[in-house]
């Protein structure tokens, strides 16, 4: 059996982690999830992808669409398109005005840009890293986890800023962002979020990421 060039499967990687939108039953942004969860999803029938027209499509609908340049994955019945927009169909309540420690939260609360050297590349190349090793005591909390790119986490290892000679450009903290920050940091790709987080921002400046 024939196998993918490389460069295909790192770029379909790419592509199947690269961000969505997620809207609650009401329209409002509440999450920001990966387009390998988005398509699962709305194949569970969990969601439904919306297109720029806001329009609803089921998967086998969205999967007749034409599929648009650079965004779209290749499957056995051929190439689909990539949705930037899904809605959940049993997801009424606004979630709590607390934020949530979570990967995306952290990353969203650092702009998602290395704490270290100031790169900002793409989510699939961002890692997470105790600033203080886990082998040290560190804990797993907003004070201790920072954003931080494949090569300082690398480099950092399991050693303090300090030791691997690396200094962080602020020292982490609880966020006390609006939570609706957190999708706007991780939009500046997709023009598709846009008329959902103005909309949310207008009229309910209180969502916040579910995690």
């Amino acid at each position: 059996m024939a196998c993918a060039p490389v460069g295909y499967a790192s770029g379909l990687r790419s592509m199947l982690n690269s961000s969505v939108l997620v809207l609650n039953h009401s329209y409002l942004p509440i999450h920001v999830t990966s387009v390998r969860r988005a398509f699962s999803l709305i194949y569970q029938e969990a969601a439904r992808a919306v297109d720029e027209a806001y329009r609803t499509f089921d998967f086998e609908q969205w999967r007749e669409l034409a599929a648009l340049d650079g965004e779209w994955v290749g499957t056995p019945r051929g190439p689909i398109r990539v949705p930037r927009v899904i809605a959940l169909l049993h997801f009424d309540r606004v979630p709590m005005r607390h934020v949530r420690y979570s990967r995306v939260n952290v990353f969203a609360r650092d702009k998602f840009t290395c704490q270290y050297c100031g790169a900002r590349p793409h989510r699939s190349e961002l890692n997470l890293d105790h600033v203080i090793p886990r082998s040290m005591g560190g804990k797993t909390s907003w004070e201790n986890v920072v954003c931080s790119c494949v090569e300082c986490n690398r480099r950092k290892g399991g050693r303090t800023p300090e030791q691997a000679r690396l200094r962080l450009s602020r020292r982490p903290t609880r966020p006390r962002f609006s939570p609706l920050a957190n999708l706007v940091a991780a939009s500046a790709c997709h023009e598709q979020w846009g008329p959902f987080l103005r909309g949310a921002e207008a009229g309910q400046r209180t969502v916040v990421a579910a995690g």
